[in-house]
C-alpha cells in the first residue's frame, strides 16, 4: 500500500498537460467522469505537501516543431513548381544585371528545376536527384567502385547500398544519410567568394573555438578526449576526426609567399574548397609578393604571355585564324588571351614542374609562324624601323624590338634607347596638332 499511495503522490504532483483543463476546476468541483473511488487518497498527517498545480511536465510544447524548415519550396507539386519557376525567371529579368539578389534568384532558379525534375517521377522509391542545401546530388549507378560515406565515414558497399554523389562538390553519402547532412555545398562558396587566405596557418587557438569542431560543433581537445583536434594547415582552425580526414593539398599561401609546393593535411571542407579554386585565375602575383619575379627563374619563362597578349590583335583580324581556331590552343587557360596579371594555383604548380613553360613556348613558335611565315596578311601588318629604316619588317612580340606606348609604333631596341627613347611618329603628331590649332599671326603687310 505504500508503493501505491507514493504512485499516487508522484502522479498528483506531476499532472498530465493534456488535463490540465480538468484540474484548473474549482477545488471543491469534480470532473466529469471521475468517481469517488477514482480519487487519490488523503495524505497521512505528517507528511510534506508536494502538490503543485502551476507546474506541468515539460514535453517541449512551447517550441514550434511544426514550422516550415529553412529553405524549403513552397510550391508542393508539379503545376505550383512550374509556376514558381515562371515568377523566378521574371524576377530575375527585374533585378539589376550581375548583382548578388540576381545570383542568389539564378540559384533558386536552379533548385526549382532540380527539384520538379524530382517530382516527375513519383513512383520511384529513390529518385535520381536530390537537392539539399545547394547540393545536387544524383544517384550513382557504378557498383563495383569502393567509396567512403563522407557523412557517417563508413564504407558505401554499392552492391547492396545506394549512394547519392554532388555534381558540384562531389560530396558522398548513403541514400539512409541524405537527411541527416548538414554541410552545405562549397561550390556556391566558389561561386559567390572565389578568393585564398593568403595568410600563412592563421591559428586563433583551440579556446577561440571554444574547444569544438570549427564545422560540426562536436566537443574536440589536443589530448583525444572525447575526440581528437586535428588542424587544417588552409584556415588554421581545429576539427573533429569525421570533418578532417588528413587529406593533402597543396596550400596556395604558402606557394605565393615561399614558393613551398609541399601538400600538408586539411579538412575535408578546405579540401574540396582548394581543388574546386585549383584552375580558377584569381592571383595577382604581381600585387601579393613582386619579388617572386626576382628569384624564381622559373616565373621567367612564363613572360611569354605578354608576347601572346601581342599577338592577340593579329588574330582576331585574320580570318585564316579565326578559321583555324588558333587561340583555342589556351583554351585550358583562357586567361592567358585576357590579361598577364591573373595566375591560378594550377599555373604555378605547371610552372614548378617545368610542364607550363614548356608548352606556352611551343604555342608561341606556333603563333609567330602564322604571323611572320604562313600568312600575308598577318604579313601586311609588321613594322620598318623608323629610326634607322633598315633591317627586316618588325613585329611588337619581337625579342629585340621595343614599342611606344602612345602609338605603338615598333622599333629597333637598340635605335630607340640612342634616340633618348623619343619616337619619331609621336613627334610628327605632335608637330601637326601644333600646326592645326596654331593662331593665326599678325599680317605684317597691312
Amino acid at each position: 500500500m505504500e508503493y501505491d499511495e507514493k504512485l499516487a503522490r508522484f502522479r498528483q504532483v506531476h499532472l498530465n498537460p493534456f488535463n490540465k483543463q480538468q484540474h484548473e476546476q474549482g477545488a471543491g468541483e469534480e470532473a466529469p467522469g471521475i468517481t469517488s473511488q477514482a480519487r487519490l487518497p488523503e495524505l497521512p498527517p505528517g507528511e510534506p505537501e508536494f502538490r503543485c498545480p502551476e507546474r506541468v511536465m515539460d514535453l517541449g510544447l512551447s517550441e514550434d516543431h511544426f514550422a516550415r524548415p529553412v529553405g524549403l519550396f513552397l510550391a508542393s507539386d508539379v503545376q505550383q513548381l512550374r509556376q514558381a519557376i515562371q515568377e523566378c525567371k521574371q524576377v530575375i529579368l527585374d533585378l539589376p544585371e550581375h548583382s548578388e539578389k540576381q545570383k542568389d534568384a539564378v540559384v533558386r532558379l536552379i533548385h526549382l528545376r532540380l527539384k520538379l525534375q524530382e517530382l516527375k517521377d513519383p513512383n520511384e522509391d529513390e529518385p535520381n536527384i536530390r537537392v539539399l542545401l545547394e547540393h545536387r546530388f544524383y544517384k550513382e549507378k557504378s557498383k563495383s567502385v569502393k567509396q567512403t560515406c563522407d557523412k557517417c565515414n563508413t564504407v558505401i558497399w554499392g552492391l547492396i547500398q545506394t549512394w547519392y554523389t554532388c555534381t558540384g562538390c562531389y560530396y558522398r553519402c548513403h541514400s539512409k544519410c541524405l537527411n541527416l547532412i548538414s554541410k552545405p555545398c562549397v561550390r556556391s562558396k566558389v561561386s559567390h567568394q572565389a578568393e585564398y587566405e593568403l595568410n600563412i596557418c592563421p591559428e586563433a587557438g583551440l579556446d577561440s573555438q571554444d574547444y569544438r569542431c570549427a564545422e560540426c560543433r562536436a566537443p574536440i581537445s589536443l589530448r583525444g578526449v572525447p575526440s581528437e583536434a586535428r588542424q587544417c594547415d588552409y584556415t588554421g582552425q581545429y576539427y573533429c576526426s569525421h570533418c578532417h580526414w588528413n587529406d593533402l593539398a597543396v596550400i596556395p599561401a604558402r606557394v605565393v609567399h615561399n614558393w613551398d609546393f609541399e601538400p600538408r593535411k586539411v579538412s575535408r571542407g578546405s579540401m574540396r574548397y582548394l581543388a574546386l579554386m585549383m584552375s580558377r585565375p584569381v592571383l595577382r602575383l604581381r600585387e601579393i609578393n613582386p619579388l617572386l619575379f626576382n628569384y624564381v627563374e622559373e616565373l621567367v619563362e612564363i613572360r611569354l604571355r605578354q608576347d601572346i597578349l601581342l599577338m592577340k590583335p593579329y588574330f582576331i583580324t585574320c580570318r585564316e585564324a579565326m578559321a583555324a581556331r588558333l587561340l583555342l590552343q589556351l583554351q585550358d587557360r583562357q586567361h592567358f588571351v585576357e590579361n598577364d596579371e591573373m595566375y591560378s594555383v594550377q599555373d604555378l604548380l605547371d610552372t614548378h614542374t617545368g610542364r607550363l613553360g614548356c608548352s606556352l613556348a611551343e604555342t608561341h613558335t606556333l603563333f609567330a609562324k602564322h604571323i611572320k611565315l604562313d600568312c600575308e596578311r598577318c604579313q601586311a601588318k609588321g613594322f620598318v624601323c623608323e629610326l634607322c629604316r633598315e633591317g627586316d619588317v618588325l613585329f611588337p612580340f619581337d625579342s629585340h624590338t621595343s614599342v611606344c606606348a602612345d602609338c605603338s609604333a615598333v622599333f629597333h631596341r637598340d635605335c630607340y634607347y640612342d634616340n633618348s627613347t623619343t619616337c619619331p611618329r609621336c613627334a610628327r603628331l605632335t608637330l601637326r596638332k601644333q600646326s592645326l590649332f596654331r593662331e593665326p599671326g599678325p599680317d605684317l603687310d597691312a
